[in-house]
């Protein structure tokens, strides 16, 4: 029973990492550079929308369900998972200490000069990139782990 429950975790924490790869690619390809010439009051709250709840909630649960669960795994995926589980916790940390703290603070510049605000979102993309390059060696990692046989 519980060899079930922690393949199920890792299953989960496989289908939200690819979620979040491809949903995060395509906000940043095409939904956040629609918001270049709106002021920030006019865009979308995403976060509130869509990340909430499928990544910023259940990305970082089962980020952590996983990390117990690879923990205590004696297989040979252990050293597969343990490297997703470590690479989705740095990712996490750059989302809470940068990501969402720097949006919320462009989407509240309503008094700010619009080149003050293209220049944060631009940066704000730059640095994303590196963050769409984590999740995808957590996604990465993390199918390795499901390739190999549980012990």
């Amino acid at each position: 029973m519980a060899q079930h429950v922690t393949t199920i975790l890792l299953w989960l924490f496989v289908i939200n990492l690819g979620i979040a790869f491809g949903a995060g690619l395509y906000e940043a390809r095409v939904v956040i550079p629609s918001w270049k010439d709106l002021p920030p009051r006019k865009w979308p709250n995403t976060g509130l929308l869509f990340w909430a709840y499928v990544t910023t909630v259940p990305l970082t649960l089962l980020t952590l369900a996983n990390a117990v669960a690879a923990w205590v795994d004696d297989g040979p995926r252990r050293y597969w998972w343990l490297a997703a589980v470590v690479i989705t916790v740095v990712e996490r940390i750059a989302t809470f200490a940068y990501f969402i703290p720097t949006m919320v603070r462009l989407n509240g510049t309503e008094d700010a000069s619009g080149a003050a605000v293209r220049t944060g979102l631009d940066q704000w993309l730059l640095l994303n990139n590196g963050r769409h390059a984590l999740t995808l060696a957590a996604w990465l990692a993390a199918l390795k782990a499901l390739s190999l046989p549980p012990l």
